[in-house]
């Protein structure tokens, strides 16, 4: 069965409440005011990461969501962002957590970016853990999707974004058990 067929009987979650919490650590809880993401170049931001390229709605900088559109937004973004990876993801073992460490991978970087990673690429080829340590550990052993580009082009690393990398991993992992 495709994870898509696996969505559809329910063994797999869309917008599971762990994931949700898991972006609420990350993207932060309680984000209502529209802001300009730094590390995204000043992009609006709202709510779990939600933005221009996501929302339904306009995303205007200094704009007020209610927790209620947040909600709303936030489940409508994350499940068709979940359905988009699960056709990148051919591994149809995965567990709960896998997935929703790829899907949290996903809605901070995007999809295309997801899918055409070292970590999917080795999922799918049923190697899960080591596809695990990719979303945050480079084949060299450096850190990966843990760099933002300045103003000057230089690549900087944000302990941020590792710290993010490392925490998917673990929920990743934790799919194993």
């Amino acid at each position: 069965m495709s994870l898509r067929g696996r969505i559809a009987a329910g063994t797999l979650v869309l917008a599971s409440a762990g994931l949700m919490a898991f972006l609420g650590t990350w993207e932060g809880d309680g984000q209502n005011t529209v802001y300009g993401d730094k590390l995204a170049r000043g992009l609006p931001t709202v709510c779990k990461g939600i933005t221009k390229h996501t929302s339904p709605y306009p995303v205007i900088v200094g704009d007020y969501w209610s927790d209620e559109r947040c909600e709303e937004v936030e489940r409508l973004v994350v499940s068709k962002g979940q359905l988009g990876l699960a056709d990148c993801i051919t591994n149809q073992s995965i567990s709960q957590k896998t997935f929703d460490a790829l899907s949290s991978h996903g809605h901070n970087f995007g999809n295309p970016s997801t899918c055409a990673s070292r970590a999917v690429v080795l999922i799918n080829r049923g190697r899960v853990a080591e596809g695990c340590n990719a979303l945050a550990w480079g084949a060299d052993g450096r850190p990966v999707w843990a760099y933002v580009t300045d103003a000057n082009g230089r690549l900087v690393f944000v302990r941020g974004l590792h710290l993010r990398r490392l925490d998917e991993r673990r929920l990743c992992l934790e799919g194993l058990q």
